[in-house]
């Protein structure tokens, strides 16, 4: 097996909605944010290649809203998914699985494409992944999420007939589900605080387990239980949900792959006196 960080870009986001109740004498520290009060992100991706599956683990934000939408979150880098994936050595055709961690735009976003007036599969060879929880909830959404469910982006993929569900259960956040359709040696811990049922795939990788934190823990400054976001539909359930997953990978030595932490792609933690707390950093590529 080989993982593959896939940049797709940046964008911004209001900093006080990403640090929550979290003074911004706090944060600005540590995420200084810019004079509209934006701070920088990343839409960081991850290809998995096993044997002769290629698994790509959320797929950024898309290039199909017009100007004013992205004018409202400042897309910026040189990076994008196609580039990053050519980086790899691969194209979009090449990619067997999607697997979506959540249907948030800025997850799911580059897995439909404009075709013509309408829409069709950017990854035409690959099935998609989700499960019926999720997508239930942002097929029907909430009016606090629905901005963020955006049906261009979501109804697509059923009516290509590339949807699949994996089963998941409603079981406690702790009980890891194994993923054997997708992948034999992934496992998924579901979380419903950022919003119900995401995902957060358990990578079994050269001796480690990589967990690729999508929503539950957005960057490194994400780590002490209080830095929950104002986007999560249930904040306490968050910090819960972090405190399981970072006690657990503080015991077994997970890695933790960031999804938009704007600098650092993998970090370890380690419990202290005053909780769980940052270890070490590192890219990838050096597992």
């Amino acid at each position: 097996m080989t993982l593959h960080p896939i940049d797709t870009g940046f964008f911004k986001l209001d900093g006080g909605a990403m640090f929550g109740v979290v003074p911004k004498t706090l944060w600005s520290k540590q995420h200084p944010p810019d004079a509209n009060n934006l701070c920088t992100w990343a839409m960081r991706c991850l290809l998995i290649e096993e044997g002769d599956r290629l698994i790509l683990v959320d797929n950024g934000i898309g290039d199909k809203q017009d100007a004013k939408f992205f004018g409202h979150y400042d897309l910026h880098g040189d990076a994008t998914l196609n580039g990053s994936l050519q980086k790899a050595g691969f194209s979009r055709d090449d990619i067997t699985d999607v697997f979506l961690t959540h249907l948030h735009f800025d997850h799911c976003g580059g897995s439909i494409v404009r075709n013509g007036d309408g829409f069709a599969s950017a990854f035409r060879n690959a099935m998609y992944w989700s499960n019926e929880y999720h997508w239930r909830w942002a097929t029907e959404p909430n009016p606090r999420e629905k901005a963020s469910f955006l049906k261009e982006n979501i109804l697509p993929i059923q009516e290509s007939g590339q949807l699949k569900f994996v089963h998941l259960g409603r079981g406690n956040a702790e009980e890891n589900v194994h993923l054997e359709a997708v992948m034999p040696n992934m496992d998924v811990f579901v979380v419903n605080g950022h919003t119900d049922a995401m995902m957060i795939p358990l990578i079994h990788y050269k001796g480690r387990v990589v967990a690729f934190m999508a929503d539950l823990l957005p960057s490194i400054h994400h780590i002490p239980l209080p830095w929950v976001m104002a986007y999560d539909t249930r904040p306490l359930l968050t910090l819960n949900e972090k405190k399981e997953l970072l006690e657990l990978a503080a015991d077994k030595d997970f890695v933790l792959f960031f999804e938009h932490d704007p600098v650092i792609q993998c970090c370890t933690v380690k419990r202290t006196e005053k909780g769980i707390r940052l270890k070490e950093v590192f890219p990838l590529s050096a597992l």
